[in-house]
């Protein structure tokens, strides 16, 4: 090993080490050369030594959105490199998606903040290529991220990054950005003594504000309650369970819903439209909500809103309307668990009979989705319906597979026909289109090779993603996919928008809808094959089963698999 002085590479490498990262997710530029030495110093002294590995990626968004699905699932702080202030301009939507989606990471870029005079190695003329920022790239962050900031100095560089990773794991978990300059990595470095960080607390629900819930719940007649995410933690999941059988209490999952929460199969599950169902409550339990209403004035007039979340007001939103009459601050699992221990004075005649009446709503739901998907099924000619697509995935995913959903007009049929009932069985990509990707393989990294990982998207998101960057990493790192593409040959929720805004318009007179047509692009089987991977395209209904099977037998073997499914509607 090389007796040269450590560098700011080295002080980076060892925050990522002691934040307990187990990954580098990188889209990196030539600034990252000391972190790059760093790691072959490591790799020639020690070729079995711990710490994160380094993942080299070809594009912003599938290095950020690998990040968010990885810690998504481990829930553990990741760090991403990427190039000065392009390429967090680059990797900007998935760097919102992982604020929106509330997992805790690191992003950096650098740049060089001289021009070459100064006293230390050169950083090489970043500058002159117009790649720096008036005000360095941390303005550019800071809309998108917890907090950003800058490392003017190697001595700060290691602390920086450090504390950056406990702030983003503090609850609300989420991105945090330090800009980190050539010079700073250049420069000699002295550490000091360290070790690991410690995990992030958890918030703890107020006892006199957890009798308060439970009083609530015990008195309620007609309560309903709403969950978006909390079901991300498996412990707040059969928390909920728990507390719902109970109480007899209707649980509801929303259009924004990001997860699974509740089993889609449980009598007590009474589907998706929350506005329904509190139009008659006399409580309403939002757990885990950002915005439950749309627009604000649908809150229900005369019930009690009771809000149960970690942090319910989320900084990041400009606008969060909840119209609370209680908050209950504290982690989901423990919070729930504690309301339902204070429970006392429960009507059981009246928990019975409600529990009765739900589990009949539930039959007659479940019946009608049968139905559909009978008929769906059982279509012999033309292409195939969204609802036999999600019954088929259903039906063949293995039951521990992992769905990651990016479709928009079709979001609310697969979540309703693929039943999740585990935690962790359906996952909703947050923010803008095209990180889906991305997202479901640092899944499948996190989950490892003998779990399944399937990504359905329509075609309009999938043309927003990297695909080629995304399927290479897939071959790369051994990381195969299953991607379902549904494909209608349309932005079909841009023409649902427009019709909403005018539905006797010209458009609709003309047939003139812009910002719609999708009919010259490529098939995404020829395209998924083309990039080494499977391709399968499916244009009737007795082909869809086959298809799957053929490509859930690719995935096994290694090789990631597309089948692009022409739709109905």
């Amino acid at each position: 090993m090389s007796d040269a002085p450590l560098d700011g590479g080295e002080a980076l490498l060892a925050a990522c080490r002691d934040l307990g990262a187990d990954y580098i997710f990188s889209s990196a530029g030539s600034e990252w050369a000391p972190v790059w030495e760093a790691l072959a110093r490591r790799a020639e002294a020690d070729p079995g030594s711990g710490g994160p590995r380094y993942l080299d990626l070809t594009h912003e968004t599938i290095a950020v959105a690998m990040a968010t699905g990885y810690a998504m699932e481990t829930g553990r702080v990741q760090v991403v490199l990427l190039h000065a202030g392009a390429g967090l301009l680059q990797g900007a939507n998935a760097v919102h998606g992982a604020l929106l989606t509330g997992v805790p990471m690191v992003v950096c870029s650098g740049e060089s903040a001289g021009y070459g005079d100064g006293a230390g190695r050169d950083p090489g003329s970043q500058w002159y290529r117009n790649l720096s920022v008036v005000g360095g790239p941390q303005a550019l962050a800071a809309p998108f991220t917890k907090w950003a900031c800058a490392a003017n100095d190697v001595s700060v560089l290691y602390g920086m990054v450090r504390r950056a990773g406990e702030l983003a794991a503090q609850p609300p978990a989420g991105p945090v950005y330090v800009n980190t300059p050539v010079e700073v990595l250049l420069d000699e470095w002295r550490p000091a003594a360290a070790g690991p960080v410690p995990r992030a607390a958890g918030v703890v629900a107020a006892d006199e504000d957890v009798a308060a819930a439970a009083r609530l719940l015990a008195a309620a007649q007609r309560p309903v309650l709403a969950v978006e995410s909390a079901g991300r933690d498996p412990a707040a999941f059969a928390a909920l369970v728990e507390l719902a059988e109970l109480l007899a209490i209707p649980v509801v999952e929303p259009q924004s819903a990001v997860c699974t929460n509740f089993p889609r199969s449980h009598p007590l599950h009474q589907g998706s439209d929350l506005v329904a169902l509190a139009a008659d409550a006399d409580l309403v339990v939002l757990l885990g909500c950002r915005s439950p209403w749309y627009p604000p004035s649908a809150k229900p007039g005369s019930a009690t809103v009771l809000v149960i979340d970690e942090v319910p007001h989320r900084p990041y939103m400009a606008y969060q309307v909840l119209t609370a009459d209680h908050y209950v601050s504290g982690a989901a699992a423990p919070t729930l668990r504690a309301i339902a221990a204070r429970v006392r004075d429960l009507d059981a005649g009246a928990v019975e009979e409600r529990r009765a009446r739900l589990a009949s709503a539930h039959a007659a739901a479940d019946g009608a989705r049968r139905e559909a998907e009978q008929r769906a099924l059982g279509a012999t000619a033309g292409a195939v319906d969204p609802v036999a697509v999600a019954a088929a995935l259903r039906d063949l995913l293995p039951a521990d597979a992992v769905l990651v959903d990016e479709t928009i007009t079709h979001s609310r049929t697969i979540a309703r026909h693929l039943m999740a009932d585990q935690p962790g069985r359906y996952r909703y990509v947050q923010g803008g289109l095209g990180q889906g990707l991305g997202v479901a393989l640092g899944v499948k990294l996190a989950l490892g090779a003998e779990r399944m990982t399937a990504l359905t998207v329509g075609d309009g998101s999938w043309l927003y993603n990297p695909v080629l960057p995304g399927l290479m990493a897939a071959a790369q790192y051994g990381l195969p996919l299953l991607v379902v593409v549904f494909s209608n040959g349309a932005y079909r929720s841009m023409q649902m928008n427009h019709l909403r805004a005018y539905p006797e318009g010209a458009a609709v007179r003309t047939g003139n809808f812009l910002g719609v047509d999708l009919s010259a692009q490529p098939d995404a089987a020829a395209v998924a094959t083309a990039a080494g991977a499977a391709g399968f395209t499916v244009a009737s209904t007795g082909q869809l089963a086959p298809a799957l099977e053929k490509a859930m037998t690719a995935v096994r073997g290694g090789q990631s698999a597309v089948v692009n499914v022409q739709l109905t509607r």
